[in-house]
């Protein structure tokens, strides 16, 4: 425990001296600053279109600055040399894994927090904020996206050899996960039978972080109803009282099998050199 708290704080030094990290600070920052500010129509509830506006902007940045930060840091490591240091200090992979994870969420939720903290003063200051529910619908979702990306960022950094590696995976799986995901559920659905095209929705959901954040918070912000018929059971899901907790659930399953996996590559390349 000693060692993964140590390895953690370094990685929080090293991501806050990180100049990636104060770009994407600044980025996340200016774009929500901008959506709050052109909304003229008061405190905004539930969704509509500026919440709906805010989540594709959360959903697309926070996903590729997070597999961007997570899968550097870990390739770093391998091109600089601190892996080779590190190994020979009684650390284990998963110490070193779960620290290297901890400190990045640390810099990526400040991240977060930064950019919704500064939206939320000016738009309290403008009076053209979100109401304090929607507020932390948001932020919730910024959060579950953030930590289900950096267990991928995690599994990219241990499948990528350099940075340039990690570069290409990363755009890939945001590409694939974000940009592309409705076009490929439609075809995948369409070479299905009819009694299997609701499960199939169901099963393809939990394989895809950045949708099951996004019914989430849709669901919660009260907009269910636009997802359909076929993601009628996940819409009866979210709404019941044990809801949220078993989407904190699934997102834990999810970031342990992210890490689990980054820990079997790790260790499986580094017994073949």
């Amino acid at each position: 425990m000693t060692r993964m708290l140590e390895v953690a704080v370094r990685e929080i030094r090293t991501g806050f001296r990180n100049p990636w990290a104060y770009s994407f600070l600044a980025l996340f920052a200016l774009f929500m600053l901008a959506l709050l500010l052109i909304n003229a129509q008061g405190y905004v509830r539930g969704y509509s279109g500026v919440t709906g506006t805010m989540l594709n902007l959360v959903l697309y940045l926070l996903p590729l600055m997070t597999l961007m930060l997570g899968s550097f840091s870990l390739t770093g490591e391998k091109e600089d040399g601190g892996w080779e240091l590190l190994s020979t200090y009684p650390l284990t992979t998963g110490a070193w894994l779960l620290g290297k994870y901890a400190g990045l969420a640390v810099v990526l939720l400040a991240i977060a927090a930064f950019g919704f903290g500064l939206a939320g003063v000016a738009g309290w200051a403008a009076g053209s904020g979100f109401g304090f529910r929607t507020y932390v619908v948001l932020l919730a979702f910024s959060v579950c996206l953030a930590l289900m990306y950096l267990g991928l960022a995690m599994l990219v950094g241990a499948l990528a050899r350099n940075r340039w590696q990690a570069l290409t995976i990363s755009a890939a799986v945001w590409f694939f996960t974000v940009m592309a995901w409705p076009a490929v559920i439609i075809a995948v659905l369409g070479m299905l039978p009819y009694p299997w095209i609701r499960p199939g929705v169901s099963v393809l959901t939990l394989f895809n972080p950045a949708e099951l954040a996004r019914i989430f918070a849709v669901v919660k912000l009260g907009g269910g109803s636009m997802f359909g018929a076929d993601y009628a059971g996940w819409v009866t899901w979210l709404r019941g009282g044990r809801g949220t907790w078993a989407f904190a659930g699934v997102c834990l399953a999810w970031i342990g099998g992210c890490l689990g996996l980054s820990g079997w590559l790790w260790e499986r390349g580094r017994r073949r050199g």
